[in-house]
């Protein structure tokens, strides 16, 4: 039986999501085809439709884990955990691959990862121009891990953490 968790599915889905990720470090996502995906997998179409409608299904799907999985790295933050940085640098370096899947897809223009505190920024900035805090910070942060993967993750972990404490200065 092809239940939702078992064994065998959930290495296929492995398999799957693993050959999008390598296919899309060379094509546009428009020019991936499911026949692509089958044959570098070796799995029958019917296991690819048995899991996704289409290739643009299988991006939204993986866009959702993606971003459950950052979430959760956050899902018990504290606000007085000056780690939160780290952790987020550190997840970053451990999935380099899919978090430039991400940004290549366009993700981030898109879709927004739920990490920022905004009960915080409304202690330290005026709610009158809240938004425009949020949104600088929002894209300030992508641009900083877009040039830090593009780079080839040469900092640490420890030292982006630091570079975004500096230029935060620490609220």
């Amino acid at each position: 039986m092809n239940t939702k968790n078992n064994k065998r599915r959930r290495e296929s889905i492995d398999k799957i999501e693993k050959a999008f990720v390598e296919l899309l470090q060379e094509n546009e996502l428009k020019n991936i085809t499911v026949s692509d995906i089958c044959k570098k997998t070796e799995l029958n179409r019917s296991t690819f439709y048995a899991n996704y409608l289409d290739i643009y299904d299988l991006a939204d799907k993986f866009r959702e884990k993606l971003e459950n999985d950052f979430a959760n790295i956050f899902a018990n933050y504290d606000n007085k955990d000056k780690n939160g940085a780290l952790k987020m640098f550190t997840h970053i370096y451990e999935n380099q691959l899919f978090y430039k899947t991400y940004f290549k897809l366009q993700y981030d223009e898109r879709h927004v990862i739920q990490i920022y505190d905004t009960n915080r920024a409304k202690l330290d900035f005026d709610d009158k121009y809240i938004k425009y805090h949020i949104e600088f910070f929002r894209n300030g942060l992508n641009a900083i891990i877009k040039m830090w993967l593009n780079g080839g993750c040469k900092e640490t972990p420890q030292e982006m953490a630091e570079i975004l404490k500096q230029e935060y200065r620490g609220r």
